[in-house]
């Protein structure tokens, strides 16, 4: 799966929920709400005020890191 700013954060968190730990760390503490699960990456992010280009290199770093 390739994730995008226009994943949704509950397409995330089903591929892999280790990227629950990146966006908890970056002050994304509602990854775990029903009303996220819905949302791109890029508006949770605009949402909390974060760079999803920042985010976005976390992530695949970590996928990277994982095999994925």
């Amino acid at each position: 799966m390739e994730i995008t700013k226009q994943t949704t954060m509950g397409e995330m968190l089903e591929y892999d929920r280790g990227i629950a730990v990146i966006l908890m760390q970056n002050g994304m503490h509602c990854v775990g709400c029903p009303a996220s699960i819905g949302e791109t990456l890029e508006e949770a992010c605009t949402v909390h005020g974060l760079d999803s280009d920042a985010i976005m290199e976390q992530i695949h770093k970590y996928l990277k890191e994982n095999g994925k």
